[in-house]
C-alpha cells in the first residue's frame, strides 16, 4: 500500500495499514515530498516507491478524480472516500473506465458514510425493501465539509459541525477563522454558494481560532421503517459515536484488501462481497461470523 496525503486521514489510514497483518506500507506520497514520515519514505512522484498494488487516497474530494485517474493509468489500483454523494455515479463511470483500461481496481467512496454506512442502507432495504430510511449525521465535525470551507479564499482554517435536526435534515454550523484582511461577508457567501453546503441550513461565524474548537467526534443514527413481505412497522435503527478520521481510515484499508480481490472496474462499497473486507481464511470467517 502506499498512503497518499498524510492529513488527518493519511495518518489514521497509516495507523491502519501498520495494525494489519496482511499489508505493507511502501511509502507516503505528499505533494511536496521531504522528510522520511515514522520512517517511512516519503516521496512526491509515486513512481519513486517501486511496486504499488493499491494506493490509498487520503485527499480532498475534489482532488480524488485527478489523482485516481494518474494511478490507474499506471496499473497502480486506488481506493478513496469520495463523500459529494451526488457525483458519486458519474465518477463511477469514469473510474470505471480507467480502472479496466489499466488493468486496475477502483473502489470510491469508501469512507462511513459513504462507505459503510452505505452497506448498512442496503442491508435495511433487503430487511424491509418498502419503506423510509432516515440518515442523521452528528452532532460533529464534517471532514469534508469543513475542507471545503477551508478552501474558501480569505479562510485560513475553518470547522464545520453537523447538527441532526431528525428525519435526515441537518444544519451546518460553520467556525472559520479568516487570513488576515479577509472579508467576512464574501467568505461567508461563498460558503452559502459551495454545493456541499447549498442543500441544507448553513450557520457561518468568524472565529479568533479554530484549535480553540477543534473536535473530530461525530456520528451516526439510521433509522428504516418499512415492510418486510406484507408485514408493516418493522423498525430497525443504527448508532455509532466515533472519530470521523479514524474510522475513515480504517474503511479505506479495508477497501484496500477488498480492491486486491476484485476484477479490473471500479466499485462502490456496496458491490463488493462483505467477506472481500476481512482480514482472514475464507472458511475460517464463514464458520466465525455465519
Amino acid at each position: 500500500m502506499a498512503i497518499v496525503g498524510y492529513g488527518n486521514i493519511g495518518q489514521f489510514a497509516l495507523e491502519a495499514v501498520e495494525a494489519a497483518p496482511d499489508m505493507e506500507c511502501v511509502g507516503i506520497v505528499r505533494r511536496a515530498g521531504g522528510a522520511a514520515i515514522k520512517g517511512y519514505k516519503t516521496v512526491s512522484d509515486i513512481k519513486e516507491l517501486g511496486k504499488v498494488d493499491v494506493a490509498i487516497l487520503a485527499t480532498p474530494s475534489r482532488k480524488v478524480e485527478e489523482t485516481a485517474l494518474k494511478y490507474l493509468a499506471l496499473g497502480i489500483s486506488t481506493v478513496d472516500s469520495f463523500d459529494i454523494h451526488t457525483k458519486i455515479y458519474d465518477l463511477r463511470e469514469t473510474l470505471g473506465k480507467a480502472a479496466v483500461a489499466g488493468g486496475a481496481v477502483s473502489v470510491i467512496s469508501a469512507g462511513w458514510d459513504p462507505g459503510s454506512d452505505s452497506v448498512v442502507r442496503a442491508l435495511m432495504q433487503a430487511m424491509a425493501p418498502c419503506g423510509v430510511t432516515y440518515t442523521n449525521f452528528g452532532p460533529g465535525r464534517s471532514m469534508g465539509h469543513s475542507v471545503a470551507a477551508k478552501a474558501i479564499d480569505g479562510v485560513k482554517d475553518a470547522l464545520s459541525m453537523t447538527i441532526p435536526l431528525g428525519t435526515g435534515i441537518h444544519r451546518r454550523m460553520v467556525y472559520v477563522e479568516l487570513e488576515k484582511g479577509a472579508d467576512f461577508a464574501a467568505v461567508e457567501a461563498a460558503i452559502h454558494a459551495d454545493p456541499y453546503f447549498a442543500s441544507d441550513e448553513t450557520h457561518v461565524m468568524q472565529v479568533s481560532s479554530i484549535e480553540a474548537l477543534n473536535d473530530v467526534g461525530h456520528g451516526v443514527n439510521m433509522v428504516r421503517k418499512g415492510v418486510s413481505g406484507a408485514t408493516h412497522n418493522q423498525l430497525f435503527s443504527f448508532d455509532m459515536k466515533i472519530n470521523n478520521p479514524a474510522l475513515t481510515g480504517q474503511v479505506l484499508v479495508c477497501a484496500a484488501r477488498a480492491a486486491t480481490k476484485q476484477k479490473a472496474g471500479c466499485y462502490t462499497m456496496i458491490e463488493i462481497p462483505v467477506i472481500d473486507y476481512l482480514v482472514g481464511n475464507r472458511e475460517d470467517l464463514i464458520r466465525h461470523l455465519v
